[in-house]
């Protein structure tokens, strides 16, 4: 399989992920908490899809897209159609972590000029969770090939608890993860602006957007 994962890809890539999460903090920093209006969301959606596609004409014209060479111009075709088919892929399945959102958000009364900071933290920790596991599945299939089995059968229990649990009402109270942080972490039940820990009879104790971050 032909691959384009060079240590400079990675590394212009990785540049490229840390430099969007600085403008997206920087900004949020700047407005401080409110509400975020459909005009400012339909906005910034715009932006980050047309920067996606400013990305992937890069890597069209990096791999060769230009060149006159036949092999190089279709190989980097084909990479550039597999970035916008798994780029497409993602944004559909996103629509339903929208509605994740919404009864996480309802559950514990975010108000909503808090929602963005909760979203942003939870991003940036997805990112983190992901790669480490990519990196570790990578490692483990590459050390242990029989780990493919145990990856696959794994995705096919996830699947079939999947399928089963579509037409139930999802349970926060039910949830094992929610349940083992209320016992081992102190929280208010108020919120103190955007902050994740407040002070409370001179003890630190998090707050319910701290409880939210992890969740």
């Amino acid at each position: 399989m032909l691959s384009v994962g060079t240590p400079l890809m990675w590394t212009l890539f990785a540049a490229f992920v840390v430099g969007c999460l600085f403008v997206d903090f920087f900004a949020m920093n700047r407005q401080g908490a409110h509400k975020v209006s459909m005009r400012e969301a339909t906005i910034w959606s715009l932006i980050w899809v047309a920067v996606s596609f400013v990305f992937v004409g890069w890597m069209w014209w990096y791999l060769g897209g230009l060149s006159n060479e036949p092999v190089l111009e279709a190989a980097a075709t084909a990479k550039a159609l597999e970035y916008i088919t798994g780029y497409l892929v993602e944004k559909a399945l996103a629509v339903d972590n929208v509605f994740v959102f919404l009864m996480i958000f309802t559950y514990f009364a975010v108000p909503a000029e808090f929602q963005k900071r909760v979203l942003m933290i939870g991003i940036v920790g997805a990112l983190i969770l992901r790669a480490i596991m990519i990196l570790i599945g990578a490692w483990a299939i590459s050390r242990f090939h029989w780990m493919l089995y145990v990856f696959g059968a794994f995705l096919v229990f996830t699947g079939i608890k999947m399928w089963w649990a579509a037409g139930q009402e999802p349970d926060l109270e039910a949830n094992r993860a929610l349940r083992w942080l209320r016992r081992r972490i102190k929280f208010v039940p108020y919120y103190d602006g955007e902050k994740l820990f407040t002070v409370r009879d001179g003890a630190r104790i998090a707050t319910p957007l701290a409880l939210l971050s992890f969740t």
